[in-house]
């Protein structure tokens, strides 16, 4: 079976009617009434996400720079990758650089993007820009008004330990830590750029 076949139209959703259900500081949530491939109609809830970064940052001792922040909705503190939304027509390489920043205090002088993740596909636009950073200086935190969180390092074992164990579930952070194995093995190498 190849992954893509000539047309997908047996699979396609369209578009029949759009209502919008909230519109927040964050979030703009819509239900869509669709026609289905059988002809038939459903309804699809989904939330327009603006979309965001994750910066796996490598310190030159091998360790990687974390962070465990409290995360509401689901009531609980996570280990995470750092990571932050794009703001309006801000370039994603441009939002890594400040996000990095912003939550660590950290700067890189070497980045290499890798690609995009789709976390929550069933209900959210939301998409991730994975950037690796290396050749780290640190520098002052500069956290936004309301945000609290500890930045820690962590070994690629320890991860992979916390993943085994669930003490790590964030699925950005996860799909950072498949991404990093594969980079570290040869597997995918990446092509770095200097700030």
């Amino acid at each position: 079976m190849t992954l893509k076949p000539s047309t997908d139209d047996h699979l396609i959703e369209y578009t029949v009617d759009h209502v919008e259900l909230l519109k927040g500081h964050f979030l703009h949530a819509f239900r869509d009434t669709v026609r289905l491939p059988s002809g038939d109609t459903a309804s699809r809830e989904f939330v327009i996400h603006p979309g965001a970064v994750m910066i796996i940052a490598m310190r030159d001792d091998g360790r990687l720079v974390m962070e465990r922040q409290y995360r509401y909705p689901v009531k609980q503190v996570m280990v995470e990758f750092p990571a932050g939304k794009l703001d309006p027509n801000e370039d994603h390489w441009a939002c890594a650089q400040r996000e990095l920043l912003e939550e660590t205090g950290y700067r890189a002088a070497e980045w290499a993007y890798a690609g995009v993740l789709h976390p929550v596909i069933s209900y959210s636009t939301e998409f991730i820009n994975i950037w690796f950073a290396r050749g780290l200086t640190q520098g002052e935190r500069q956290l936004d008004q309301g945000e609290f969180l500890d930045v820690f390092d962590a070994s690629v074992d320890e991860l992979l330990a916390w993943s085994r164990d669930g003490q790590l579930t964030d699925a950005k952070t996860l799909t950072g830590l498949l991404w990093l194995q594969n980079h570290l093995s040869g597997a995918w190498p990446l092509e770095w750029k200097r700030v």
